[in-house]
């Protein structure tokens, strides 16, 4: 069987699948990834798997997870192996030839045929019996779905096993098992730790969903995580005991050094007495030996006189003797070598040469002679017998050799000399003879020679022998006096010894004393410079015992902390380590009482470097340097502000860090480099996802192997380096990490805190305003840094001397030396640090005046940062924040009064960096993003400071009298500064935005004017902010009620002052929330009023720009972006500005348009551009996805100083708002946004600002030319500001843009030019249907255009009395310069009123609404999430119960044989009646769409509790639920509706009700129009009908309409007409049926929708409507009617939208013309939105 493991990562599936396998005896499999696998490695991988489980028949778990799916094609083949075990194509031919052969013993030994088809099924079966395929698979995120969807073997084939959430029992268990051997005190604390795993596992949990819900940040808690809690715990505490341990024993071992030399000294001056004494007497007594010692040794001096003088003469005696001797000696070597080569001769005779010469029987001469010259030495017979005698004498050879040469007597010698004289007797010529007589040749002839010395010798021998005599006698007499003096010397020289001894014992006293007197002096310094740190030792001693008690608890939460709080923001670290600590302390685990991850894990050393590398100073930041550096698993820091980058380069500079990114081509070989030499490496840039070959390094999958330490990557075994360290980041905002990387990774959040930016500021404004403080500063941190840590290393080397020192610590002179030594420098340190801490205190206290500055800016960067999350192209990184809060220190105006000084950087400040982000913010976003810095910066300041600021403009005390009062504040006496509450607090934001709980119930109202939901908020409002609003609801239900409803009708509340004096009371904000409240449509020109009143007005709206005012801020390095909107583009502008400057289009700026395979040319164009500085336009880079990382690294490398630039470079970029655009190019770039203003008055303004002068006075007609370009600009504001108002503006929205004015102003200037009087027909007709009209696609919005281009091309507009609106504002001024008109146009309303566009006020209310809502909706999007109480039902319960009410109340379908007799009858000519033709249609629509209702509503109930999967539709219906919106699934089948979930139901049952209605009962006497889907078709059947029965061309047949007097309802009808039909049901949409007058009317204010009563329409020959471009009826207005109030549809063939219905021709109010009414954008609907 196969299984499929549902859990998110970190659960254990792969480890309970491994042990499974194990246990079962299986081969566990698992693919390997490396950079570049793919479908063709894996195929090879499963080749392998078929191999071993089908032809060797191994039983394999495959076990495969979905981090390994680098391509869907790998889920394609588990789906098919799932399903036949077979993946098609895996095998080519040779191949299955090959398996086929290899199975085919298999085969046969079951007894099958061994057929081709035969053996390669047998195979596939055996692969399908041996073969486990285990899938472990996370649930988070689309792609299990999908994947579930797509391969349905994956549900089918496969046990699917979900891994839920681990339940607390199960937690506790894991806790309890892990920690049952660590001692952390006793057993209680035992138990209550391993509680305490589980609270923190939890609390994370919950908080995690907090987290997602209020910031829409995801962080997943696993059992990984849990398990690595556990770990960490028990090593760092470990750990940390250990370090603890380590220092108190350091510590009381120098505190027992101490001890021990205060008991010594006490003993050393006891000695010290004692010795004197014994000293004295010792000195006596030697004295007395020396003199007895010098007295022996001259008597001993004198025998050893005599002695020398008697060793002279016998050495002389020797001398001679040793003469003789050798002279004797000298003589008898003579001889010896003859001698000893005979004797060596006759050596080498053997028995068998003696026989040889025995058995001759007659010798040859010379041997003769041999034998004659032995014999006569031997004294024998000469003759050749004796010889052969002699010569069988078995003691022949011993004779010769033992012959006494000594003793040869003189006659033998003279008988010898005979034969020695012989020539021939020589061994060389007997040797010729004989060899054995050669020898005795030789032997003869060295007696002969030895002889001849012995008489030479003999006398010298005799000599020699009376001379020994004489020297013996000699010797031993002198022996006797030798030994006489020995014992002479031998008694001095005890007599020495005992000397010596009484000397020592005498010195040794001396040296004893002199030692203690030393010792004393070291001890002295030694206790009284070390005197101070005992005292400091004995106290820290103390202090590390009380924290070893309290190392549980602080470890452990810091333990949590580094386990599981890193993702989140300062806030929620906040919170859940305050609730970790008192739940430590409400189960009685020693914790201390300002525990934190910094006290515990952190020492100020290592922060205060951290902080000179880079790490910003706030308490968030140095815990994300804790967890970076202490956690165990590598770090992925979440930076868009890069603050992590920095800091960890600065840190790993000195080890050779290496940068990489992922998509670098070679990063692995230069990860296998670090990693062998243990160089820390920097991942930058990563994504959401990891790429799998990292697998090893992240999981730290070392082995050992022969001795190596190793890792193994990809497919190479690498030596692992344990210096190698890992750092990744990510400039991604908020990442969303699947539960597979938070397992993996210590997720850390990097992104800068308020406080963090706030210092850096202060920085930066301190450098530029007091550079002498700030380097001061700089030196002072680097020197405190320095000095400290130096005194602690001084600290270590004096505790590691004290504790390596061995015997008495007072004779280690060298380890007193360096005590002393440290000693002085530690308190010369010590000094200077104290120094120097005090003059940093006062630098602080100086650099802290600067500080409101620093806030400001900070306050600043959040509100830009935040516009990140609006549009995708709002991004701003931190250091182009810097460089502009920088230039804004340079710019602003300067004063020598401090005060004065901040309030000019900080208005200054805020002013450029308004202006600066809203020339790249689009116009609907610029109010939204200046209220944002104004609510901001006041729920920043307090009341007292925003007092403060305002009354330095008119303070006249100078500095010195600032510091006086400054100073007196700081009197002790003076009573502490009451903390003044922000001009915003806390609540009063928060119910600004969000409003009234749902459970709020408010008392009962007592007036009519008020609405109820006002009524309610307003009591909330008094409720929530009781300071401010006591005794408000009183007034407004009192005496002043009148007053109140006047006030609240005004057209501008916020400006006009409240009944009671209660403007007095309320400040700024409250009174905008009230506004709010009673006029939620004037609350975005409150808005702006209130940001006037706080900011003032130039915050109200941003000034327009150009490409002059923003090219001095460009320069080649940096890119300029056009956001681009719909219809939108720069070129001509460009174009326009970069002729003016010298870089004409075509030849110095260039253009491309990007697209597919464009890339390469846009590279080399600017490649070439930089080098010779042209300009570069790349447009629409949202087209060219695959091509951004290009233009990323391009921006990148053009930014890089060491890339050379032309200095006059510009690359200009334009693109869509689009998710695509690099990050990295937008953070850095220059952004424009180039849209219509927001506007008429804005976007007259952007008008003439393009206009140049020579263009304004270059027509010869200038009157008309300029009052009809005035008009011009006019219309094209009107037009494009039409658009706010939705679809009573346009029913479509078109996108008109500069191209289009630009060309109406060619073509007008052309007319005027060519002919002698203004054409305004051609102009009317060229403009409206050509230049503008083009865009035009629905005939209706056709007519609205024209209808507006007649207010403003037309003689009248020549009269300088001429004006456009009834109010007279807007008007085209007389003729005059291009300034004239600018002042003008300066002068017109911030805000137009709908008169402008000929529309009625409520239109504006409408458009109010929406902007108001959209601006509140983006504020709330971009706030923390208000999450819901709990105790409420879940998402699944919720919509469960909806689907099962919704199912129980939907009727069966509708059933034709229910119809009324009749109905469906066939008229005499045998056709079925059009009406019933159309109900039928109807009927069939309406059940396709029951039926879809009924199947959706099952599924969606059968999905939740899991007996279905829950498909992508199931889940939008899901979501959509959730909503309260109609689910597209309904939808599709359905009819037009834009109405909420609640309301179409009830609209979907009226319908329904109504269609039964009319098949049961016949046809009704009046119809429901809204009830149908088509109501075209029913129009269409109705003239069908009327044709038929009066024998009329349909094609000639037209409605006419008459709304009937007194019918408003379909139940006032009494019965039908006799022709046509009667419609009910219809809304007048913008103006109102005038039931006194019977015509059309202006809408009551604020009545948006009114109703229309019955409207017969009645078929008539030969009428035709007027068409809807003919001159204004002042009659009749042809109105439109519309299925639903959006109006826009499908275009069809017709030019209409198939949301439209009819023009129906209604009367209208005398004065006013058919014109009149398309300006105000009346039309009927069949439906409204509720």
């Amino acid at each position: 069987g196969n299984a499929m493991l549902v859990g998110v990562g970190g659960s254990g599936k792969q480890s309970l699948t491994r042990f499974g396998s194990f246990m079962a005896g299986f081969k566990c499999f698992s693919i390997e990834l490396t950079r570049g696998y793919g479908i063709t490695e894996f195929r090879d991988d499963l080749k392998n798997l078929y191999v071993q489980t089908g032809i060797e028949g191994t039983p394999t778990v495959f076990l495969f997870t979905d981090t390994q799916i680098v391509t869907e094609g790998f889920v394609e083949d588990i789906n098919n192996i799932l399903n036949s075990g077979e993946v098609p194509g895996l095998f080519a031919q040779d191949e299955k030839e090959r398996m086929m052969t290899e199975i085919r013993p298999y085969a046969e030994s079951l007894g099958l045929n061994p057929t081709k088809d035969v053996l390669f099924s047998t195979f596939i079966n055996r692969v399908r019996d041996n073969l486990h395929i285990i899938l472990c698979m996370s649930p988070v995120g689309e792609a299990f779905r999908s994947r579930c969807r797509q391969f349905p073997s994956l549900i089918n084939c496969c046990t699917i096993d979900w891994f839920m959430e681990w339940p607390e029992e199960a937690l506790t268990s894991v806790s309890n098992r892990f920690l049952s051997k660590v001692d952390l005190g006793s057993p209680e604390v035992n138990k209550h730790i391993a509680a305490m795993c589980v609270d923190v596992h939890v609390s994370v949990t919950e908080t995690s969903e907090r987290f997602f819900q209020e910031l829409r940040r995801k962080f997943y808690t696993t059992p990984k995580s849990y398990l690595d809690l556990i770990n960490l715990y028990t090593a760092l505490l470990a750990e940390k005991r250990e370090e603890l341990g380590n220092a108190k024993d350091r510590l009381l071992n120098g505190l027992n050094k101490l001890a021990e030399t205060n008991v010594i000294i006490a003993n050393l001056k006891v000695e010290l007495g004692e010795l004197q004494p014994v000293l004295e007497e010792k000195s006596a007594a030697t004295a007395v030996m020396i003199e007895q010692v010098n007295k022996d040794k001259a008597d001993a001096a004198d025998v050893e006189k005599k002695v020398i003088e008697e060793e002279i003469q016998a050495k002389e005696l020797a001398a001679q003797t040793e003469a003789i001797a050798a002279s004797a000696k000298a003589d008898l070597e003579e001889a010896m070598p003859a001698l000893d080569a005979a004797v060596e001769s006759l050596n080498a005779l053997n028995k068998n040469d003696i026989v040889e010469i025995k058995n001759l029987p007659r010798p040859p001469p010379l041997v003769g002679v041999t034998m004659e010259a032995v014999l006569t030495l031997l004294k024998e017979k000469t003759d050749w017998a004796s010889a052969r005698k002699i010569l069988g004498d078995t003691q022949f050879m011993k004779r010769l050799f033992d012959f006494d040469k000594d003793n040869i007597s003189p006659k033998t010698l003279k008988r010898l000399e005979k034969f020695v004289l012989r020539e021939d007797f020589t061994p060389e010529i007997v040797q010729s003879q004989s060899q054995a007589a050669k020898s005795l040749c030789m032997w003869c002839r060295a007696m002969h020679v030895y002889a001849g010395v012995e008489k030479i010798v003999r006398p010298k021998r005799k000599a020699l022998a009376e001379a020994e005599a004489s020297l013996a006698a000699t010797l031993a007499a002198l022996k006797e006096k030798q030994q006489f003096l020995k014992d002479v010397q031998d008694k001095v020289a005890q007599l020495e010894k005992d000397l010596a001894v009484a000397e020592a014992e005498s010195q040794s006293l001396k040296d004893q004393a002199q030692l203690t007197e030393d010792r004393l002096v070291r001890a002295e310094k030694l206790t009284s410079g070390l005197a101070d740190e005992a005292v400091r030792w004995k106290s820290t001693a103390e202090s590390l015992g009380d924290q070893r008690e309290l190392l549980v608890g602080d470890v452990f939460v810091s333990a949590a902390c580094i386990s599981y709080f890193g993702a989140f923001n300062g806030a929620y670290r906040g919170e859940l380590v305050d609730l970790w600590v008192s739940r430590c302390r409400e189960l009685g685990v020693p914790v201390s009482e300002n525990c934190s991850l910094k006290n515990t894990l952190a020492s100020p050393v290592v922060i205060r470097e951290w902080n000179i590398w880079g790490l910003p100073t706030d308490d968030v930041s140095v815990d994300n340097g804790i967890l970076v550096t202490r956690g165990r698993r590598w770090p992925l820091m979440i930076d868009p502000q890069a603050q992590a980058n920095t800091w960890v380069k600065n840190m790993e500079q000195k080890n050779a860090l290496k940068i990489i990114k992922l998509t670098d081509g070679n990063y692995l070989r230069t990860m296998e480099n670090s990693i062998r030499n243990g160089s820390p490496v920097l991942v930058e840039d990563i994504g959401e996802t990891l790429d799998p070959a990292l697998e090893p390094i992240l999981q730290k999958a070392v082995f050992v192997q022969n001795g190596r330490t190793l890792i193994r990557l990809g497919d190479t075994d690498v030596d692992y380096d344990p210096n190698f360290k890992f750092y990744l980041t990510t400039k991604m905002p908020n990442p969303h990490y699947l539960p597979e990387v938070c397992i993996k990774v210590t997720i850390i959040n990097f992104t800068v805190t308020i406080k963090g930016l706030e210092d850096q500021l202060l920085g930066d404004v301190v450098r530029k305003e007091r550079p002498d403080l700030e380097e001061a500063k700089d030196r002072l941190v680097l020197s405190i840094s320095n000095d400290k840590k130096q005194l602690k290393d001084l600290e270590d080397k004096i505790l590691r001397l004290l504790k390596e020192s061995e015997g008495n610590i007072l004779d280690d002179v060298d380890l007193i030396k360096t005590l002393e030594t440290s000693k002085t420098t530690s308190t010369m340190i010590n000094g200077r640090v104290k120094e120097a801490e005090q003059t940093e205190a006062s630098i602080n206290e100086t650099r802290e005046k600067y500080r409101p500055a620093a806030i400001r800016g900070s306050i600043l960067y959040f509100v830009v940062a935040d516009l990140a999350h609006i549009g995708p192209m709002y991004q701003y990184s931190l250091n182009f924040f810097m460089k502009l809060f920088s230039q804004c220190i340079d710019n602003s105006e300067p004063s020598e009064r401090l005060r004065k000084r901040l309030k000019n950087i900080m208005s200054y400040t805020t002013y450029f960096v308004y202006v600066s982000v809203c020339r790249g913010l689009f116009e609907e976003h610029k109010l939204l993003f200046s209220l944002l810095v104004c609510t901001s910066i006041m729920r920043v300041m307090t009341v007292q400071e925003k007092l403060d600021e305002a009354d330095v403009g008119d303070a006249e005390e100078s500095d010195e009298e600032d510091e006086e009062e400054a100073a007196q504040t700081q009197d002790g006496d003076a009573a502490p500064p009451v903390a003044s509450p922000a001009v915003i607090e806390a609540r009063e934001w928060n119910v600004f935005l969000r409003g009234t709980p749902l459970n709020y119930e408010a008392p009962a109202k007592t007036m009519e004017w008020v609405a109820d939901s006002v009524w309610r908020n307003v009591c909330y409002l008094e409720t929530d902010l009781p300071d401010y609003l006591t005794g408000f609801t009183a007034d407004l239900a009192g005496p002043l009620s009148a007053e109140f409803e006047s006030w609240s009708e005004s057209d501008s509340p916020f400006q006009t002052p409240m009944p009671g004096g209660w403007d007095d009371k309320l400040t700024y904000f409250i009174k905008l929330a009230v506004v709010k409240l009673f006029k939620e449509d004037k609350a975005v020109a409150s808005a702006q009023q209130y940001i006037g009143a706080e900011l003032g007005k130039a915050f109200t709206e941003a000034p327009p720009w150009t490409l002059d005012d923003v090219f001095p801020d460009t320069d080649s390095r940096v890119p300029i972006i056009f956001i681009l909107s719909t219809g939108a583009d720069p070129t001509a502008m460009l174009q326009r500005f970069a002729t003016k400057m010298g870089w004409v289009p075509g030849e110095r700026l260039h253009f491309c348009s990007l697209g597919q395979g464009q890339g390469p040319i846009a590279e080399e164009m600017v490649s070439k551009a930089q080098d010779n500085g042209d300009w570069v336009c790349l447009q629409n880079c949202h087209v060219a996805s695959s091509w951004m990382l290009s233009l990323e690294a391009m921006v990148n490398n053009m930014s890089q100083d060491y890339n050379p630039v032309h200095d006059d470079f510009r690359l200009w970029l334009t693109s869509m708002p689009a998710a695509i655009f690099p990050v990295l190019v937008l953070q850095n770039g220059i952004k424009l946004t180039n849209e219509p203003p927001k506007g008429v008055r804005a976007n007259m303004k952007r008008t003439f600002n393009d206009i140049q002068e020579d263009v304004w006075e270059g027509c010869s007609k200038p009157q008309p030319y300029k009052k009809l370009v005035f008009a011009l600009s006019t219309f094209h504001a009107i037009i494009q500001e039409r658009r706010k108002f939705g679809p009573l503006g346009w029913n479509i929205r078109y996108e008109f843009n500069a191209s289009d004015i630009e060309c109406s102003m060619l073509t007008l200037k052309m007319f005027l030019e060519e002919q002698d009087e203004v054409p305004y027909a051609a102009l009317v007709y060229v403009t409206g249907q050509i230049n503008y009209g083009g865009r035009v696609t629905d005939d209706l919005d056709r007519r609205c255009l024209m209808s507006i281009l007649k207010k403003y091309y037309l003689p009248d507009i020549l009269d300088d009395s001429y004006r456009f609106t009834p109010s007279g504002t807007y008007y085209a001024p007389p003729e005059g310069d291009l300034f004239s008109f600018r002042d003008y146009l300066e002068k017109l309303p911030l805000t137009e009123a709908p008169e402008v566009f000929g529309m009625h006020p409520n239109a504006n209310i409408t458009f109010q609404l929406q902007e108001t809502r959209k601006m509140m909706d983006t504020i709330l999007s971009i706030q923390p999430r208000a999450t819901s109480a709990e105790g409420g039902k879940s998402p699944d319960e919720l919509v469960a119960a909806l689907a099962a009410e919704i199912e129980s109340n939907i009727a069966p379908p509708l059933d034709l044989d229910d119809a009324c007799p009749g109905l469906f009858d066939r008229t005499a000519t045998g056709q079925l009646k059009s009406l019933s033709v159309v109900l039928e249609q109807e009927i069939e629509r309406f059940n396709r769409l029951t039926k879809r209702v009924l199947l959706t509503l099952k599924e969606l109930q059968k999905a939740i509790k899991g007996v279905v999967v829950m498909t992508g539709e199931l889940e939008q219906m899901y979501t959509d639920f959730l909503n309260n919106k109609v689910p597209g699934l309904w939808e599709k089948v359905a009819y037009p509706s834009l109405k909420p979930l609640g309301g179409w139901i009830d609209d979907y049952h009226k319908r329904i009700d109504f269609m039964r209605t009319w098949l049961t009962k016949g046809n009704p006497k009046s119809y429901w129009l809204a009830g149908f889907f088509f109501p075209q078709g029913f129009m269409t059947g109705v003239l069908q009908e009327h044709a038929r029965k009066y024998q009329q061309p349909i094609d000639a047949l037209n409605f006419n309409f008459h709304v009937l007097e007194g019918k408003e309802v379909a139940e006032d009808i009494v019965e039908a007409p006799e022709d046509g039909v009667l419609i009910d049901g219809l809304f007048v949409d913008n103006a109102k049926w005038n039931r006194t007058m019977k015509y059309l009317d202006e809408s009551d204010p604020g009545v948006m929708i009114s109703d229309l009563p019955v409207v017969h329409f009645v078929p008539v020959m030969g009428y035709y409507p007027p068409p809807l471009l003919a001159p204004a009826d002042p009659k009749e207005y042809q109105c439109p009617l519309y299925k639903t109030s959006v109006r826009a549809g499908i275009l069809s063939t017709t030019g209409q939208s198939t949301n439209f219905v009819v023009c129906v021709g209604l009367p209208i109010r005398p004065g006013t013309d058919s014109d009149f009414w398309v300006l105000q954008g009346v039309a009927l609907l069949c439906a409204t939105n509720d």
